[in-house]
């Protein structure tokens, strides 16, 4: 082993190292928790610990800088150290079992958490009594869609998602025949009809509002500054130009707000563009047949929420019923659906749809945590036994 291999496995196999982690780590949740205040929880994991760095604009400007290592840093650096540890100072040996299981529990864990933040996925699938869905919504992604609607059988979709809107950067696919040219994006906007807009409003102080076609020339934009409430969620609002071969063929506002799509016809075909939550197609169908709001009796105290569902597979394979509720979810496919919120009164339940490839991983370090300190407890009593054994024998 070369001087410069051996300084690298020095360096990364230090107990200093592992303390200089630990101190960062500290001051990282400290600074998080302080910021959760103003980016809510959402906000936090994204910004502190789900990145490399914890990036800030520097004094007087638009330009991010880095001012301290993020959660995803930290962890990798925690991880490469504790198995260099391993390899170069821990020998494999029963009466050291317990130390070797509770840092490869750990290990696990590490490993499970990047998993989660990498791959972990939440949907919110919203359904009315006896109405049946095959897709979930998400939380806070958006996307801009085009659909062809000239097949009597099927929907040709093309859906671009929000951040190539944000980006205000041509947009051409090879189903479409026009090219999409956004011309302004507003991340949060309250858009409201022209003619209902209470008296005194001045008008030139909304957004400007340059739409041709559909709703949108019936429309102010409010702008609004994006909200970090973990109850909330910001609805962007776009304006969009349809560019084909011969021209345009006008601007569309486009967000959220706006329920149903907007139709127009092209080249003998028809279309429709709207501006929707991020919708993920599944290939089973979710019934809901009944859902139940109980309250506790001589009040309006919750007491229990439930959804009784179908769940159908396409292919017919499957179709079983299962109840939802409090902390009884359904597990199907990969995908748990949790009781999430429910409007009996308007007769529609809304279910939290989660995918986490890596939800066993957490159960697992634990267990071998568990196990490992309980060996090295165990040893340790044992050998202090034997010793006051001794003592008193002699």
């Amino acid at each position: 082993m070369n001087e410069v291999t051996k300084s690298f496995v020095v360096f990364f196999s230090s107990l200093k190292l592992t303390v200089a982690l630990l101190a960062f780590s500290m001051v990282l949740v400290f600074v998080a928790t302080l910021a959760q205040v103003n980016l809510g929880i959402y906000g936090v994991q994204e910004k502190f610990f789900k990145s490399f760095f914890v990036l800030a604009n520097f004094p007087g400007t638009e330009i991010p800088v880095p001012v301290m290592p993020g959660g995803y840093l930290i962890g990798g650096f925690l991880m490469i150290n504790l198995l260099a540890a391993h390899l170069t100072r821990f020998k494999l040996e029963w009466k050291k079992a317990g130390i070797h299981l509770t840092h490869f529990g750990l290990i696990v864990l590490l490993v499970g958490e990047l998993i989660t933040g990498l791959l972990q996925e939440d949907f919110s699938l919203r359904l009315e009594e006896g109405e049946t869905r095959s897709y979930s919504e998400s939380f806070r992604r958006n996307e801009v869609v085009l659909i062809n609607k000239s097949d009597p059988d099927h929907d040709d979709v093309v859906a671009i998602p929000e951040s190539f809107i944000a980006d205000q950067q041509p947009v051409q696919h090879g189903k479409l025949p026009f090219q999409i040219i956004p011309r302004a994006y507003y991340p949060n906007a309250n858009i409201g009809m022209l003619s209902s807009l209470p008296e005194g409003i001045d008008q030139s102080a909304l957004a400007p509002n340059f739409s041709t076609m559909g709703i949108g020339p019936r429309l102010g934009i409010s702008p609004l500054p994006l909200s970090y409430n973990d109850q909330e969620r910001n609805l962007p609002t776009a304006l969009v130009e349809l560019v084909g071969t011969e021209g345009s063929l006008g601007t569309w506002l486009v967000s959220p707000m706006l329920i149903a799509p907007q139709p127009f016809q092209y080249a003998g075909q028809s279309w429709e563009i709207a501006f929707r939550f991020e919708r993920e197609y599944k290939d089973f169908a979710v019934n809901l047949i009944e859902l139940s709001h109980d309250v506790y009796a001589g009040s309006n105290i919750p007491k229990n929420f439930s959804s009784l569902v179908r769940v159908t597979a396409l292919d017919g394979s499957e179709d079983r019923e299962s109840l939802i509720y409090m902390n009884h979810p359904l597990r199907y496919q990969g995908y748990t659906f949790y009781q999430y919120q429910m409007d009996s009164a308007n007769g529609f339940s809304v279910l939290q749809v989660v995918r986490n490839p890596g939800r066993a991983l957490p159960y697992i370090a634990c267990l071998l945590m568990t196990l490992g300190l309980t060996w090295q407890f165990t040893m340790h009593l044992y050998k202090f036994s034997q010793r006051r054994r001794a003592a008193s024998a002699t």
